[in-house]
């Protein structure tokens, strides 16, 4: 095998059949969007609550233009960097081929539980309680001393792990999905490091992998020569395009839902300027770093005055009509990000990113920035968001309480998990615990089932039992 032949490689073997006459990648994608995983997307929040309205993005919406965008990027890219085509690039991971990007940014966001970033928080919230009463249940039955305590610390989060949207993509596609007589969707290695946006695994880094399907990323990853910590190109561009879609399409829907007014008042508020410099001072981007905060408060200004620059531009141009105005507007941000992505040297390995006179453009970089950490403060510390935050929250953790008990929970949960989880267990080296079955169970639902299960439970009840769950 060459190291080109590597990417299209899958983790296990297919029987040959007609499907093989279909090109590797081609066969990856109808995989991903004929996935459950994949329809379930639909239901599932991306700034407001899926099912608010018809207009508002989801997280299946917002998927496929994540993957649009970087198709697009991928083949501009190739025209204008032929070093980064097959076979012409010095390593599997420094090509970027548009059909891989595609698959990559369609799974993006396949990890993502019910209620968008706060079910996110919320389950790892779970997690790291359950971690810290198991330790000092533990220590308190050994009389363990402070170093010992650590220890059983550390060996406690090995065996219940994190939860993370990221993370719980690969437990998607590599095992709860399921193809044949194994699990997951056997995709591509190329494909599957195109998704793999954290390459490591959770214990160094909190975004990272869960150690069962971190065991083959790395295999892939040593096979390749990649560096450590380094991306391929395809999960750059892919992690790149969806920043591009969040600042522009977040707020495109903050304008249509009126939490965001695109005139001087609304846009040089004071106090929005200081929640964007609060946002900005909780990342850990290496673009803002040594930044004071009045440097990035003047730049949060800069970039606000240039999109009501634009939009003034474009208004006139649209007939002062609103609903075109902000199309054309998004367009404009979305065109200029694209146009100005390259490629270049990143020590011993490449880098896509922003590029102006041969290196990266950092200023670009604070732009994309900036504009999300508007849509933030200004949508998801909406009150009536946040308020539907708070209740997303008392609804997980409900769900919780009601599935952990593993004898009496048993008569509430599917019958395919509990078989799952029966024969996950029968394995030499069993990938659940029952706490973590629970956890994957509930991160798969969509609002709307995590809703009507809680009310089932706990509320009123809500449709027939006749129902399919």
């Amino acid at each position: 095998m060459t190291r080109f032949q590597e990417r299209e490689h899958r983790q296990y073997p297919e029987a040959a059949r007609l499907e093989t006459s279909r090109a590797v990648y081609e066969r990856d994608y109808s995989r991903l969007i004929h996935s459950p995983t994949f329809r379930r997307l639909q239901g599932k929040s991306q700034v407001f609550g899926a099912g608010t309205g018809d207009y508002y993005r989801t997280r299946l919406t917002h998927s496929l233009e994540v993957a649009q965008i970087a198709r697009e990027a991928a083949k501009s890219l190739l025209r204008a960097y032929p070093e980064v085509e097959t076979g012409q690039a010095d390593n599997p991971g420094l090509v970027i081929d548009p059909e891989v990007v595609e698959c990559a940014a369609i799974a993006h966001d396949f990890g993502h539980p019910p209620f968008g970033h706060k079910g996110e928080e919320v389950l790892d919230s779970i997690l790291e309680k359950l971690i810290e009463e198991k330790t000092l249940q533990e220590a308190a039955q050994t009389g363990a001393d402070p170093v010992r305590l650590e220890a059983i610390r550390a060996r406690m989060k090995t065996k219940y792990e994190h939860f993370e949207g990221n993370a719980h993509n690969f437990r998607l596609i590599m095992f709860l999905e399921k193809r044949e007589n194994f699990d997951g969707l056997n995709l591509s290695d190329a494909v599957l490091l195109g998704i793999n946006k954290y390459p490591f695994p959770g214990t160094v880094l909190k975004k990272g992998m869960y150690l069962h399907e971190w065991e083959y990323i790395s295999q892939i990853r040593g096979a390749w020569g990649i560096p450590d910590g380094k991306k391929t190109l395809e999960a750059q561009l892919m992690d790149l395009c969806d920043d591009i879609a969040y600042s522009a399409h977040d707020l495109e829907d903050g304008i249509k839902a009126g939490k965001i007014e695109v005139h001087e008042y609304f846009l040089q508020d004071p106090y929005t300027l200081r929640l964007i410099v609060e946002k900005v001072l909780t990342l850990e981007d290496f673009f803002w770093e040594g930044w004071s905060d009045e440097q990035i408060r003047r730049k949060a200004e800069a970039v606000l005055t240039e999109f009501l620059r634009v939009w003034k531009e474009k208004m006139p141009v649209c007939e002062n009509d609103y609903s075109r105005t902000r199309r054309e507007v998004k367009g404009y941000w979305v065109s200029t990000f694209v146009a100005s992505l390259g490629v270049i040297s990143d020590g011993d390995w490449k880098k896509v990113t922003f590029v102006k006179d041969g290196a990266e453009d950092e200023d670009l970089l604070r732009t994309v920035s900036v504009l999300k950490s508007f849509a933030w403060v200004t949508m998801i510390r909406d009150l009536r968001v946040q308020r539907l935050q708070k209740r997303s929250e008392w609804i997980i953790r409900r769900l919780w309480s009601a599935f952990l008990d593993p004898v009496a929970s048993k008569a509430i949960i599917p019958t395919d998990w509990l078989q799952r989880f029966e024969k996950d267990q029968k394995q030499a080296r069993p990938i659940w615990t029952w706490e973590h079955m629970v956890i994957d169970y509930i991160a798969g639902m969509t609002d709307a089932f995590a809703e009507k299960i809680y009310n089932e439970l706990f509320g009123l009840k809500v449709g027939s039992i006749y129902d399919l769950d």
